[in-house]
């Protein structure tokens, strides 16, 4: 499994000629990174004096953070895994009709997985970057520069895996479906830079 490589094997994987792991492992990945400095903060936060007033939102902060970071790491696979899936149904048989008819079902149910993976990691990073955007409001000013770096993996998570979606979306022929997420995607992008605005007004260096 990918997420159980050391950061090294991971690196030299991603660098290798093998297409998996790509973008869409990569921005799951980042998404994570994101979860994992987002509760740092809130735990350095915790118990310390002068914060008392923001106890609940950082155990929150933490609690909020480390589901989705699990569930992150779960993604850097199931991407590769998605994608994998799409590369098998391209090279099924195609000889005679009926198999050109199953080889073409099974491309397009590997498409939708592969949009639907890396959708699913940009609401999860998004939702990553209101997180880090406590942290640095109300986190330990110590901290303040990681829930920084938090606010921005998680923006980066978030356009990296809808790119990986886009594509995705360009080759399914199922036209609702293609409506349907594409109106997601547009929605989600809407927000991001302006939530990174607004995160970013708040820090004073």
């Amino acid at each position: 499994m990918l997420s159980e490589l050391k950061i090294t094997e991971f690196l030299s994987r991603t660098a290798s000629s093998d297409p998996v792991p790509g973008g869409g492992s990569v921005s799951a990945l980042g998404a994570a990174m994101a979860a994992a400095l987002s509760e740092m903060v809130a735990s350095i936060t915790i118990g310390r004096k002068g914060f008392e007033t923001y106890e609940k939102e950082m155990l929150e902060i933490v609690q909020q953070a480390r589901s989705l970071r699990t569930k992150l790491v779960e993604d850097i696979d199931r991407d590769s895994d998605a994608y994998s899936q799409v590369l098998a149904a391209f090279r099924l048989a195609n000889d005679t009709e009926e198999h050109k008819n199953e080889r073409s079902q099974a491309i397009q149910d590997g498409l939708k997985q592969a949009a639907l993976i890396p959708l699913g990691v940009a609401k999860d990073a998004s939702e990553l970057l209101d997180l880090a955007g406590k942290a640095v409001a109300m986190g330990n000013k110590n901290a303040v520069t990681d829930a920084a770096v938090a606010a921005m993996m998680a923006r980066t998570a978030i356009l990296g895996a809808l790119l990986n979606v886009k594509i995705n979306l360009k080759s399914i022929k199922d036209l609702s479906f293609v409506k349907d997420v594409a109106d997601q995607v547009q929605e989600i992008e809407s927000r991001v830079e302006r939530k990174e605005k607004n995160i970013f007004d708040q820090i004073d260096l």
